[in-house]
């Protein structure tokens, strides 16, 4: 039985609605990155560093796989 690749999904963009709507950038500004690298993480096109995945958990308070999860 063979299953479908896995990789890493996200729940930034919904994160970010549910915390007064905050912005890439802002979000970027708060982790220490660019705005088009959060942008990335969020499409699932660029997987963080674990520092910088708990650092964006930390921003809004939620565990880390509140965040990520391996699918």
């Amino acid at each position: 039985m063979v299953s479908a690749a896995k990789r890493l999904h996200n729940n930034i963009r919904t994160l970010r609605f549910h915390a007064s709507e905050m912005t890439q950038a802002e979000l970027g500004e708060r982790v220490g990155l660019t705005r088009q690298t959060i942008a990335a993480i969020e499409q699932g096109k660029y997987s963080p560093s674990l520092e910088t995945a708990f650092k964006i958990a930390d921003v809004f308070g939620v565990s880390l796989d509140q965040v990520f999860s391996w699918q």
